[in-house]
């Protein structure tokens, strides 16, 4: 009783609010509001074989499914959401957001075979500067609900890119080309990999990702795309 009354005052004077919206969450919220939750602009591409986000990738790296949550566009309520994660430290938000999306998955028949989650690395640099890897977060929620293991040590990026804001396709694609690479080549051998991202644009860093994955021992290993959304 006596901690409720606690949490009651703090919640008064540091109201927990919809970053959406703004007015108040219930008790059983978090970051969203329900309106706002149901609301996301989902793709429901990962009920959909052949779907618009898998085609970006043919010919160009070997994957096996490909899906996006939501759609990301300039302008929207939505984009704050990328926003809250990327550059204002708000990280637990890509844990909530995919234990949103990881309920999704599920009714997946493709995607809840998987073995393992693999978030797309940061350069250490990049890393100490931001403090935390956004992908990670995203993959930590993605595994409390579909129950597989986070692997965040086997597959490191080497090489530090610059900024791929403003570059074209091809520019993007030389940008990211060789600059991830394998720990261990026997690690993800025979598994099912859902490698994981925030954002899908041109899709440069994860078919480098992709290619790094495949040195793995006699290439014996599929590979799945998932990205909390698409541009």
């Amino acid at each position: 009783m006596k901690n409720n009354l606690i949490i009651d005052f703090i919640n008064l004077m540091y109201p927990n609010l919809c970053l959406i919206c703004g007015e108040n969450l219930m008790k059983n919220e978090d970051y969203l509001c329900m309106n706002c939750l149901h609301q996301i602009p989902k793709t429901n591409y990962h009920l959909l074989p052949e779907n618009p986000i898998e085609k970006r990738f043919w010919g160009k790296a070997d994957v096996f499914r490909a899906t996006s949550f939501f759609f990301f566009q300039k302008g929207s309520l939505f984009q704050k959401l990328i926003h809250e994660l990327k550059y204002n430290g708000n990280k637990e938000i890509g844990e909530s957001l995919g234990k949103y999306a990881g309920a999704d998955l599920i009714s997946s028949a493709d995607f809840c075979t998987i073995d393992m989650i693999v978030p797309v690395p940061l350069h250490p640099k990049k890393f100490a500067k931001r403090g935390y890897n956004q992908s990670e977060w995203i993959g930590k929620g993605l595994s409390s609900v579909l129950q597989k293991p986070q692997i965040t040590n086997n597959l490191v990026r080497i090489k530090e890119n610059t900024t791929q804001t403003k570059k074209s396709v091809y520019e993007r694609f030389e940008n990211t080309e060789g600059i991830f690479d394998l720990k261990d080549n026997l690690m993800f051998c025979n598994k099912h990999i859902l490698l994981v991202d925030d954002v899908l644009t041109t899709g440069s860093t994860l078919e480098a990702c992709v290619h790094a994955l495949e040195k793995t021992e006699n290439k014996n290993i599929k590979i799945s795309i998932f990205t909390l959304a698409v541009a």
